[in-house]
């Protein structure tokens, strides 16, 4: 397998390594009309619409509209029927995962001011969430927990959750994973005319406040477009991942951790920081040795051909300035301390510490969420969390010495900005407007 690998202590380094990372989603007109089409169809005709194109792209032709949602009762069986070691480890990443997210619930706060006047922040969860979920062969139980518990610890009121059975075909652990995590209601519909009934709400789907989880270019395209209607927790790109390691690490529990991530698409990223050449070398044998036992090798071999890297540094201080220039979603700090460390590193979406933490872990049943910021937004975007599902109100009640002291400070603001109207209502409040 041909891994490029480079040295920072190259010249052309940095034009190297921002070749590398330059990821640009190419428009696709075509694509994006469609989507427009779609969106704008499913808000004029509604359900007949979106049983227009589940029955067109899903094969799916549902008998009418109340067809498209599934019972309750189905979601209790697809969960009965898991077999025991599925349900087990179902259960324990939803419980593990719910803990960690009770932690980040956020509460409502307030003060008061020596004149009596009162400041504050009311918090309150988002009424109702959209939920999507891929759905045929591509089946992601762990993208429902993921998304729908945060929601249900914030204390959304109503969870809707849709997912495409494309020939029919349900996937009965990801609807398993809707009943444990208490999904209100599951409509089997998806793509693009799935988000518009979400976004505008027909007669049967309600209008949510929001939609979160993943989908394909069609999903990505629309939930851009309708954001504005609603929220979107973001616009992911392809899978990444960098591992820091200072070369003490099995070199075989790197490569497999790099592969993990390039499994998932041609366009995923895997690269390795070391100081170490030997190692480095040491994780290209294991690579070529191990590719073969994949059954997703061609998807991984493209993947690290092509925006892979085996990455020699001159430390591990270098390493972790060079992790902050790229901001990966994930990254692995595979060193005999990482807590010394870890003050050092600012971007990036999880860290994953130490050399038996392996990213895979946090895609399933760690605790955080497996829902990060890519393409380097790790820059300025959180993971997705429970404050995702909660929003801020601020709280503002002055009283009468506090409106005097206030007034005064707003009205002359407000005359510097030609705001007349703004200046007269604070100070009408101490007695000093021009009630003519």
């Amino acid at each position: 397998m041909n891994i490029r690998k480079l040295s920072s202590r190259s010249d052309s380094f940095s034009t190297d390594l921002d070749k590398l990372l330059a990821f640009e989603e190419t428009a696709d007109d075509k694509l994006e009309a469609t989507v427009a089409g779609i969106l704008a169809d499913v808000r004029k005709r509604g359900d007949a619409a979106v049983l227009e194109y589940t029955r067109k792209f899903d094969r799916l032709p549902l008998a009418g509209a109340a067809a498209m949602e599934l019972s309750r009762d189905e979601l209790l069986v697809a969960f009965e029927g898991l077999p025991a070691a599925q349900r087990s480890a179902l259960e324990q990443a939803a419980q593990r995962v719910t803990d960690y997210h009770k932690k980040q619930v956020q509460t409502s706060w307030s003060y008061t001011d020596a004149d009596g006047t009162l400041l504050g922040q009311q918090v309150t969860p988002l009424d109702r969430v959209g939920l999507y979920v891929p759905g045929g062969k591509a089946a992601y139980p762990s993208s429902v927990l993921m998304n729908a518990l945060p929601a249900k610890v914030a204390g959304v009121g109503e969870l809707i959750m849709v997912v495409p059975t494309p020939d029919g075909v349900k996937n009965q652990l990801v609807l398993a994973a809707a009943f444990l995590a208490g999904v209100d209601r599951v409509f089997s519909i998806g793509g693009a005319q799935a988000v518009a009934a979400l976004a505008y709400g027909t007669a049967t789907i309600p209008r949510v406040d929001k939609i979160v989880g993943p989908g394909n270019a069609y999903v990505a395209a629309a939930k851009r477009r309708v954001f504005g209607v609603c929220g979107i927790d973001m616009i992911a790109g392809p899978s990444e991942i960098l591992v820091i390691c200072d070369g003490q690490t099995d070199p075989d529990w790197i490569a497999m951790d790099l592969f993990s991530q390039a499994e998932h698409d041609e366009l995923a990223q895997a690269i390795l920081l070391s100081p170490d050449a030997k190692f480095i070398e040491a994780v290209a044998q294991s690579a070529d040795r191990l590719l073969e036992q994949m059954p997703r090798r061609v998807i991984i071999r493209t993947a690290l051909e092509n925006r892979g890297a085996l990455i020699h540094v001159a430390d591990l201080e270098e390493a972790c300035a060079i992790s902050n220039r790229i901001a990966p979603e994930h990254l692995e700090l595979s060193v005999a301390d990482p807590q010394v460390w870890l003050g050092k590193l600012k971007h990036a979406g999880a860290i994953f510490m130490g050399r038996y933490t392996s990213e895979a872990l946090g895609d399933y049943c760690a605790g955080p969420n497996h829902v990060l910021p890519t393409s380097g937004t790790a820059r300025f975007s959180s993971p997705l969390g429970v404050y995702d599902f909660q929003k801020r109100t601020s709280l503002i009640q002055v009283s009468a010495q506090g409106a005097r002291k206030l007034g005064d400070i707003a009205s002359v603001l407000a005359l510097g900005e030609g705001l007349q109207a703004h200046a007269q209502s604070a100070l009408f409040r101490k007695g000093q407007g021009n009630a003519d």
